[in-house]
């Protein structure tokens, strides 16, 4: 069994970060010329193949298939509800409270772009959840915080404060896909490899 003292070498990052980061398996991905029809069609976004977690979990076609397509339609659809940024911010905030460094880094720096808030975002990454920045930013997460640690912690006062922010029927459903889907993609990437810095 492959352990994390088997990458000895690994460049680990040693906070969290908005870089772009490499991603390691401790389990052998599909290697890429070997990947049969389904499982090229699971990946739904064919550049998706060079990515070895995504090569790794296409060892189920049928459950990457619904991931990706879970995943693209949370943070890709832009009938209603709230911007983009938003949604990839719950995610990094998900992100920051697992400690998915990989994670975190790839939606606080969508955040980033698309929201033009860098600043914000790397506090959110230095200082964590906790960082106040203005009254929409910390409703979305600090509730993307509480759902985040269980479930039953998300409650009434999370929905109040969002809708007192702004956010109407379709943008509270985006929050909470976003932090939810992340919650649990987050601990599947912990449970099977690691960041590096590359």
């Amino acid at each position: 069994m492959t352990t994390i003292t088997d990458y000895p070498a690994l460049r680990r990052p040693d906070a969290f970060t908005q870089r772009s980061l490499g991603w390691v398996p401790w389990a052998p991905p599909v290697p890429e010329a070997e990947l049969t029809a389904a499982q090229r069609d699971s990946l739904v976004e064919p550049d998706r193949a060079t990515n070895p977690y995504f090569r790794l979990l296409a060892r189920d076609p049928e459950a990457l298939r619904a991931r990706t397509l879970t995943d693209l339609d949370i943070f890709h659809n832009d009938d209603g509800g709230t911007p983009r940024w938003e949604r990839e911010l719950a995610a990094a905030a998900a992100s920051r409270v697992n400690g998915c460094v990989f994670c975190a880094s790839v939606h606080a720096r969508a955040a980033s772009r698309l929201s033009g808030r860098g600043d914000d975002v790397q506090r959110l990454l230095d200082e964590g959840v906790g960082a106040r920045v203005d009254e929409r930013w910390d409703a979305i997460a600090d509730a993307a915080a509480a759902l985040t640690a269980t479930p039953a912690a998300f409650g009434a006062e999370h929905v109040e404060r969002l809708r007192a922010a702004g956010l109407d029927d379709v943008g509270l459903l985006d929050q909470i896909s976003g932090a939810a889907f992340f919650n649990w993609a987050n601990r599947l990437m912990l449970s099977l490899g690691e960041p590096e810095v590359v």
